[in-house]
């Protein structure tokens, strides 16, 4: 698969056209073309047409040949997110199987979070549910970070090096359980050269000082390897030497702490033969005509990794001094290495369907990891640190008694292989047996173990000291929920008590309160199916006394405060009539009263001129707004904009809300009222002067300014405070800072 080359739409429906028939490749061409309207006023950072991506993204699955729906999604992945496409709009024109893959690697919005860190984790959460759902959403995902990798030089150094650590964390992690090695190398060189150029270009400066002598030395090797395989195997096969990637180089240097001289194996042999037989008959020549090294021969044909991936990797000594590695392997083998899950589900000429996964089902078991980890996780942080874990770690891989082989992340210990098995395997675990010994739980598992769960149908259970000798999530949430449901009837008292204590604090005791319809509409309202399973959720501390009781007291204390608020709006027309009563007898006109109305607000509330009227600082409505007025408990008439979240009252308060209308209507051009607008967008210098440059020959003064930066992902969150006189003049403002180059968003402060 080409590393850089800048696909044209033409070439990557001609890259179709190779594996797809004719009637596919023009439902992939309807796509691009939709794609290419869709994004066709966007830029990118580098100054080219935003539509370039797209293409790429495409290019690429087309590259691994996916099938016609996976590359459809390559051009339209963007489309959502940054058009004004939707969802819905996709599965009409396109599919529903297309719009599910879209939505899938589609990030969610902005406004739900409250920091980049809880986002981040919500978006790669999605992102791994939909692919434990289709595998495809993830060969899209990785993809879209490929191209944009190949592209970030684009961005600003703190962009740059948030990007690639995301990537060496979750993108790299993936590519190499989905056993797509041409992608995950690519990954890797790229993230590392922007997390730590000193390190990539002195490695990259090494390897090139020393390339001649050690390309002469392997083909020597290979020279002399070739002649013998030619004499032993009738079939094809196929020997040429690999480098090794920069970033597996720089690992080993820090991991084991070696300097670059002390690395032997900077580059491998690699046989490709036609069967399995040949590739031991090959071993067997590799081990007649060099010696091994001791604890360097390892068997992925005999037991293939958990991605798929399968060879023969051997590390030999010859007539030179430096050691050499040779991986073995069919050429079946190399295609599944080199590509992963995608060689698996490449399409086919003539086939309208996706290949069957099935073949796939056992490798990718850790798939059912995910939504495992999801039920036990309490939100997204939680559930991506599990993620990490329990499936981006690296692995040992042990032996049942009877031969089958678990994989388990590296460091688990024999509790961890237990619950891996089965719950009830893991809780009434009393031993352990490695190798045909007995060991102690504490005992860290090693690749080739032979583990044996000694169990008893009598065991009490497990230990709560257990969740200090598992390694795994899901070992540990296991544990946890041993013990909580354990622990239940102690919390169902605890939880009962504490949600009497609070009644009692409010002025109610429980059995006044705990009326049937209550009930049921509490049980409702937090999820839970009967009462005894409210009681131990407030025990445990899961959910809070004050916010059931709150729930159960909801409709006397409504009915309270109605009766209280229809006093106080007595009260407060009472007062009004006799302040007319008043002025009526000081000869005041309603001239003057409207006039005086006017210059303080502008507003006129019908019928009750004489009122005292006062806009929110809430809100901070302005002619033009759609605005009701709130009778407050002694200071008058507060006038809302209607969407104000103060004005989105309950059933018994709607006595107090009263209607009002500005008395020049939308288009003041004498009072002056403030307003304040948020202004999201990049961090960069003169960010808020072009801001200034556009809201200053508009509006009257700015009166605040309040600048939030977010370090993590270089963004700023702006709020400016300034005069206008109505909504239009804001409209106007709002419209034109939308325009500033590196400007998100831009909306009217709500509070």
């Amino acid at each position: 698969m080409p590393k850089k080359k800048n696909y044209t739409k033409q070439e990557v429906l001609d890259l179709c056209a190779r594996y797809m028939t004719e009637s596919k490749v023009a439902y992939v061409s309807k796509a691009a073309d939709f794609a290419e309207r869709a994004h066709r006023d966007q830029i990118r950072k580098s100054g080219e047409p935003y539509f370039v991506h797209p293409v790429q993204v495409a290019s690429i699955l087309a590259e691994l040949k996916m099938d016609p729906d996976t590359v459809i999604t390559g051009f339209l992945h963007d489309v959502v997110e940054d058009t004004g496409i939707t969802l819905d709009d996709i599965a009409y024109f396109f599919s529903p199987t297309i719009a599910t893959l879209v939505d899938g690697v589609t990030k969610l919005g902005k406004f739900k979070y409250k920091s980049h860190e809880e986002q981040l984790a919500e978006n790669h959460r999605k992102m791994l549910l939909a692919m434990a759902n289709d595998l495809r959403v993830i060969m899209v995902k990785l993809a879209d970070r490929l191209h944009n990798l190949r592209t970030l030089k684009w961005h600003r150094p703190e962009k740059q090096v948030s990007i690639a650590t995301e990537t060496l964390e979750i993108y790299a992690p993936l590519a190499d359980r989905l056993g797509m090695n041409q992608i995950k190398w690519e990954l890797e060189d790229t993230s590392l050269r922007y997390m730590d150029p000193e390190s990539y270009y002195s490695i990259v400066q090494l390897v090139d000082s020393k390339r001649d002598e050690r390309a002469q030395f392997i083909q020597q090797t290979i020279d002399e390897l070739q002649t013998q395989v030619e004499a032993s195997i009738t079939g094809k096969f196929e020997i040429y030497g690999r480098p090794k990637h920069i970033y597996s180089i720089y690992r080993k240097m820090k991991d084991q702490g070696k300097e670059f001289d002390q690395i032997y194996d900077l580059q491998a042999i690699r046989v490709l033969v036609e069967t399995i037989r040949d590739c031991y008959a090959v071993l067997g020549i590799v081990h007649t005509n060099w010696k091994p090294l001791p604890g360097r021969f390892k068997d992925y044909i005999a037991m293939p990794k958990a991605n798929m991936y399968q060879s023969i990797h051997t590390t030999v000594v010859g007539n030179q001094p430096s050691p050499v590695e040779v991986q073995i392997r069919t050429y079946e083998m190399h295609e599944v290495a080199e590509y992963g899950v995608a060689a698996h589900w490449a399409y086919k000429m003539g086939n309208h369907e996706k290949v069957e996964a099935s073949p796939l089902d056992a490798q990718l078991d850790w798939f059912n990891q995910i939504a495992e980890l999801q039920d036990d996780s309490k939100d997204a942080t939680d559930f991506m640190e599990s993620v990490k874990e329990d499936i981006f770690q690296d692995n040992v891989y042990v032996f049942t008694p009877t031969g089958d082989v678990t994989e388990l992340p590296a460091g688990s210990y024999p509790l961890d292989f237990a619950y891996s098995i089965h719950s009830e395997v893991g809780n009434k675990t009393i031993g352990v047996k490695v190798n045909g010994k007995i060991e102690p739980l504490n005992y860290q598992l090693k690749n080739g173990d032979i583990v044996e769960i000694l169990t008893s149908p009598n065991s009490a259970g497990p230990s709560r000291d257990w969740v200090n000798l598992v390694k795994t999530s899901r070992a540990r949430n296991r544990i946890k929920r041993f013990f909580k449901l354990q622990d239940r009837d102690q919390a169902m008292e605890q939880g009962k008590h504490a949600l009497e204590e609070t009644l009692e604090n409010m002025g109610y005791k429980l059995k006044e309160v705990y009326k049937k319809d209550d009930v049921a509409k509490t049980l409702d309202r937090f999820n839970f199916s009967t009462e005894e399973d409210l009681f131990a959720a407030i025990g445990f501390g899961e959910l809070s006394s004050t916010a059931v009781a709150n729930r159960l007291t909801e409709r006397d204390r409504r009915l309270k405060a109605a009766e209280k608020n229809r006093e106080s709006v007595e009260d407060t027309l009472k007062e009004s009539e006799e302040q007319k009563k008043l002025q009526k007898n000081q000869k005041t006109s309603s001239h003057v009263r409207r006039k005086a109305s006017k210059s303080s607000s502008g507003v006129v509330v019908e019928g009750l001129d004489s009122l005292l009227v006062r806009l929110a600082h809430c809100c901070n409505p302005v002619p033009g707004d759609d605005i009701v007025g709130y009778i407050t408990k002694g200071r008058g008439v507060s006038v809302h904009r209607r969407d104000c979240k103060n004005v989105q009252v309950s059933e018994e308060e709607q006595d107090r809300l009263i209607p009002v209308e500005w008395e020049d209507g939308p288009k003041n051009t004498e009072n002056n009222y403030e307003v304040e607008i948020v202004v999201e967008g990049e961090d960069r210098s003169g960010f808020l002067n072009e801001i200034l440059q556009v809201i200053t020959p508009i509006a009257g003064s700015v009166t605040n300014i309040i600048g939030n930066v977010n370090h993590d992902d270089n963004s700023v969150k702006v709020r400016l405070r300034f005069v206008i006189q109505n909504v239009n003049q804001l409209d106007k403002i709002i419209d034109r800072v939308r325009s500033i180059p590196d400007v998100y968003v831009v909306y009217r402060a709500k509070e």
